[in-house]
Formats: C-alpha cells, sequence, structure tokens
C-alpha cells in the first residue's frame, strides 16, 4: 500500500493528456506534448476562447502558514475533485513549483494523498522548462547591461545605479550579494551585483500578468534596468533585450495542462512566490480556464494576508478577474500553534490554545468579508489526531465569524471527502451571482485618501488607484496587517517620493514579508496589532507595474535548511524518482 505522496502518484491510474483536453474541446493538434501525460495548450486554441463567458472563480487562501503545514494546494486539488464528482465542470489552476523549495524545506507543491495533480515528480522537477526560459530571459538581460556597458556605454549606463539582477532557480544564500567583473578589463567593469531566485524576478511576474505574446514583449521592454548619472531609466527596450527575451519565452507562456489523481484537468502554470512576489499562476491559465469549465479553483500564496491581498489588488485590479467566493484553509495544528503551543506539542489536545489561535484564522475572514466583500467558507483540512473536540471549537470560532466550516477529509479519501466543501461553494457563487452590484466605499483606508461612496462592483480593494504610493503601503499594512504605522529609512522615502513624482504612483504595491505573521516578525503569531512595519527596501517593477515594498528580514533569494530536502531525493536503477515529498 502506498505511503508516501510520490508512491500514491506513482501508482495512479493516468489519462492520455489527449483524452483531458478532448474532455474540455480542445483538438489535439493545438497540443504540445511532453510526454503522454503534460502538454501545452497553444496560444492560438486560447484566442479563441475569448469570446465565451467566464465561469465562476473559487479563490483558495488560508490562514497564515506554520511549520506543521496547512495543505492549501492539496486542498485545491481536493475541491476541483468534489466539484466534478458532485456534477459540475471544474477546472484547477495552481503555480509551478520552484526547484528552490523543492530542495530545500518546503518540498514539493503537487498536493498531497489522494488529492494531488500529476505527473507529480514531472511538475516538481523541471516540468516543461518554463522556470528555465524565466531564468535565461533574465540572465540574457543582465549580460546584455554588463555587455553594453563594456563596448563603450553609448547609454551612459551608471555602473552604481544598475538595478537588474540574475537569477538561480536554487537557494543559495552565498549568491545574494555578489560582486562581479573583476580579472581585468576584458572581463567589464567590477561592480556590485547579486542573484534573486527566480520566482522573486520581474520576468517571472510580467509573465504570469501578460495578456498575450505582444503584451509580455510590451511589459519586456518597460522593464527598467538602469540609471544614468542624472538619474535618467534605462529600460530593456533602450538595450533591444525585450525582442529576444519575448522569443525564448514564447513556448513558455502557453500553459501546461495536466490532470489530479481523479482526472479532472488542470493548468500550472508560473510561479511567483507570495511572500517575496505576487503569488498568483498566470492570467493566461486562470482566464482561459474560466472559458471551459463552470467553476475554476485557483489559488494565492500563502496566508490571506499575502496571496489573496496582491489576488486581489494586483492580479483582479489590472486585468478584470473577479473571485465568486474564497475558500480558507484552516487545520487544528495551525490553530494549536497560533495559540502558542509548539511543534512538538501539536499532536496532543488542547482547545484553550486553540480558541486563542482561531483570532489568525478570523482575522483573515474578516478581511475577505469587510475590505473586499468576498464571501468565504472555512476548510478544515482534517487530520487523523485531530479531536471532535477541537475540531467542534474551531467550527465554533468560524461560526461566531458569520461564516461556514466544512470539515474535509480530502488528503485520505480524495475528491469524496470534500463534496461537502463543494457543496457549499456552489451554494455561495449562486448566492453571489444573485446579489448583483452594491452601494460601497470605493478603495481602502477611506479616511485618509478621501474615498466616498458610489456604486461599484462586489469586488473592492484595499486602496483607490490614486492614492499615493505611501498611502497604498499604509493601507494595506493597517487594514490588512493590523499594524499602527509604516516607517522607512529617509533614503528609502526619498525613493519612495521619487517613484511617484516620477510617473509610478499608480501602481499597485507588492509587499514581500515574512509569510508566518501578520507582521514582520515571523515569531508573533496569532493576529497581532498595534506592530510597526518598516520598509527596508523599495524595487520598481516597471513592466510588471508594480513597486514591490520589501518588509523586515525577508530575503529574495532564500537559503538552504541545516538538512535540506534534496539529502533524501534519489533516483532508482530504473530511472524512478525517489524520496521526494
Amino acid at each position: 500500500m502506498a505511503t508516501s505522496n510520490i508512491e500514491i502518484a506513482q501508482q495512479a491510474d493516468l489519462w492520455p493528456i489527449t483524452r483531458i483536453a478532448e474532455g474540455l474541446g480542445i483538438p489535439e493538434d493545438e497540443l504540445e506534448p511532453y510526454g503522454r501525460y503534460k502538454a501545452k495548450v497553444s496560444l492560438r486554441h486560447l484566442r479563441t476562447l475569448r469570446e465565451r463567458p467566464r465561469g465562476r472563480l473559487v479563490l483558495m487562501t488560508a490562514v497564515s502558514p506554520t511549520p506543521a503545514g496547512e495543505g492549501k494546494t492539496t486542498t485545491t486539488v481536493g475541491l476541483g475533485d468534489a466539484l466534478s464528482r458532485i456534477g459540475e465542470r471544474s477546472m484547477i489552476c495552481l503555480r509551478e513549483p520552484a526547484l528552490g523549495p523543492v530542495f530545500g524545506m518546503k518540498g514539493g507543491a503537487a498536493g498531497g494523498g489522494y488529492a494531488q495533480v500529476v505527473p507529480m515528480e514531472d511538475i516538481n522537477l523541471h516540468f516543461t522548462g518554463d522556470f528555465s526560459a524565466i531564468a535565461i530571459a533574465t540572465n540574457l538581460l543582465a549580460a546584455l547591461i554588463d555587455n553594453h556597458v563594456h563596448h563603450g556605454n553609448a547609454l551612459g549606463i551608471d555602473v552604481r545605479r544598475v538595478t537588474w539582477r540574475r537569477v538561480l532557480d536554487v537557494n543559495d544564500r552565498a549568491l545574494r550579494d555578489a560582486i562581479i567583473g573583476l580579472g581585468g578589463p576584458s572581463n567589464g567593469y567590477p561592480r556590485e551585483d547579486g542573484f534573486d531566485i527566480v520566482v522573486a524576478s520581474e520576468v517571472m511576474a510580467i509573465f504570469c500578468l501578460a495578456t498575450d505574446l505582444a503584451d509580455l514583449k510590451e511589459r519586456l521592454g518597460e522593464i527598467v534596468v538602469a540609471y544614468t548619472r542624472d538619474r535618467r531609466p534605462i529600460r530593456a527596450r533602450d538595450l533591444q533585450a525585450n525582442g529576444a527575451m519575448a522569443a525564448i519565452l514564447r513556448d513558455a507562456l502557453a500553459p501546461n495542462l495536466v490532470q489530479t489523481l481523479e482526472h479532472t484537468p488542470a493548468f500550472v502554470h508560473g510561479g511567483p512566490f507570495a511572500n517575496i512576489a505576487h503569488g498568483c499562476n498566470s492570467y493566461l491559465a486562470t482566464d482561459s480556464a474560466l472559458r471551459m469549465a463552470d467553476y475554476v479553483v485557483t489559488e494565492a500564496g500563502f496566508g490571506a494576508d499575502l496571496g489573496a491581498e496582491k489576488f486581489v489588488d494586483i492580479l483582479c485590479r489590472t486585468t478584470g478577474l473577479r473571485p465568486d467566493v474564497a475558500v480558507v484553509v484552516a487545520t487544528v495544528r495551525a490553530m494549536k500553534y497560533h495559540g502558542g503551543v509548539e511543534v512538538a506539542d501539536l499532536p496532543h489536545e488542547n482547545v484553550a490554545a486553540l480558541r486563542r489561535g482561531t483570532a489568525n484564522l478570523v482575522r483573515h475572514l474578516t478581511t475577505l468579508h469587510e475590505t473586499w466583500g468576498i464571501p468565504a467558507v472555512v476548510a478544515i483540512n482534517h487530520r487523523a489526531e485531530d479531536t471532535d473536540a477541537e475540531t467542534a471549537a474551531l467550527v465554533a470560532a468560524a461560526e461566531a465569524a458569520g461564516v461556514t466550516a466544512v470539515v474535509a477529509t480530502h488528503f485520505t479519501e480524495g475528491g469524496v471527502g470534500a463534496e461537502d466543501l463543494a457543496r457549499e461553494v456552489v451554494r455561495l457563487c449562486a448566492l453571489r451571482q444573485a446579489q448583483g452590484p452594491v452601494a460601497e466605499p470605493v478603495g481602502a483606508a477611506a479616511e485618509s485618501v478621501g474615498a466616498v461612496a458610489e456604486p461599484v462592483e462586489v469586488l473592492r480593494f484595499t486602496y483607490p488607484d490614486d492614492a499615493t504610493l505611501w498611502q497604498k503601503m499604509t493601507a494595506i499594512a493597517t487594514r490588512i496587517y493590523g499594524a499602527s504605522e509604516v516607517t522607512a529609512s529617509t533614503a528609502v522615502r526619498a525613493q519612495i517620493k521619487r517613484l511617484q513624482e516620477e510617473g509610478y504612483g499608480g501602481y499597485p504595491v507588492c509587499v514581500a514579508k515574512t509569510q508566518y505573521s501578520f507582521s514582520t516578525d515571523p515569531r508573533l503569531r496569532g493576529a497581532p496589532s498595534g506592530h510597526v512595519v518598516d520598509v527596508r527596501e523599495v524595487r520598481l517593477a516597471a513592466g510588471a507595474r508594480f513597486v514591490v515594498m520589501i518588509c523586515g528580514d525577508i530575503m529574495t533569494m532564500p537559503g538552504l535548511p541545516a538538512a535540506p530536502a534534496a539529502n533524501t531525493i534519489d533516483v532508482d536503477e530504473d530511472g524512478r524518482i525517489i524520496g521526494l515529498f
């Protein structure tokens, strides 16, 4: 009997990907197969779907993550399978796993137990090469910058003000900061540089926000890579780089079609992290799925304060996507952890700690309903050790907040274990559709930015477009994180002011911070309030059309743990991957 995720996946009866595509109405000649069980769907075919109406969008989010793990991807898969089981035409949309965490501490990202997307070992290791293409495009631009300087620097790039960083899809702390160009004039100009992980790159964000190939190339051209001595921006198009970058990314831009263990179709495409980037799979995948299915379940990274906030304030704001309902994944273990229980003691019943920890859940639910106007259901991802008393206390806490909580057992039972959750999602979507537009304050922080009440769509944003960058950061910190104020050094404040004056004030803000807490201190569990959020660094992502605000000690190039997952991954003499999650 299978005992690990990879063993369950390797024993699955997969359908040929052509059969999955046929069920979606995708002709075989519009597929680019990568073996028998995965394929890219042509951009040409996706263009034919644009006149179709969109189905209903279900946003999967969660409480603040804990070391015990909550199972958001697993629940996404389980819900997609359950919707199919109750007779709804469903698809799921997930981000691609990055090799950094696969070999680091997070493990795989294809779900778990009997709620997985498959072939899981392929998805977790290279997949169709999308991340490699993104890394090559990013590093090509870096090489063209240094090559331009080496051959005369006609654009007048100030080598002290090169902002473009190289990337790698491996966690390598030694490359966070580096000196390049050593070895004499033939090797270029020595300067400070550094590496980010691929999922933090602006090219990844552009890749996931682009609406088509032309939009991709246009956005790539807008990337600001450096400044001259008089602070004039140098863009990728000034280096004639965006054409070649788009050529590298052409095939990668087509979404990847796979299936779940129960043959529900899935797009797995793109993969920015929510703690250091915008945390959503590609717009192309989600929008296309909505044209082919009645229900699409998509995942936003980490807790609602990070992934869901960026899904709403960046993706929905710029693309017109609108979630009909949110599912908030919670576990008994997570609530006990947020209530002060240490990891080693989580298997033991502690109802009092769980009740304290539900403050974290309630904060997320309040944000979804009161800030964004999104109805929610709590999915309790059940574990065998959860006691009846603990589960009842968690259900009661959700109901006290005005939200239904549903116990789901998809990890051990597959889609059948999430059927009650699927029925509640369908009910909420029908209720949402019947409500229509309502009169609500526009944006967030109405007191500070002068928003007024007027008829708007049901979805609301955390802040209005015309708020300043500082006001947007303040709105996120105070309304979503429960902070009392935002601080920054004089240099960072000057940089924010300069970006505002240069015309970037209309961009959304993308916050990079720890995922483990509403604050910037990962040790502050539960729902801390009154804390201070300090903006340590600001980066312009002109092609992605947002401004990144890096807070606390978050790193855009993580390191490996003392015992990385890579130590247990292997391949047997038959070429079968073992030890992977």
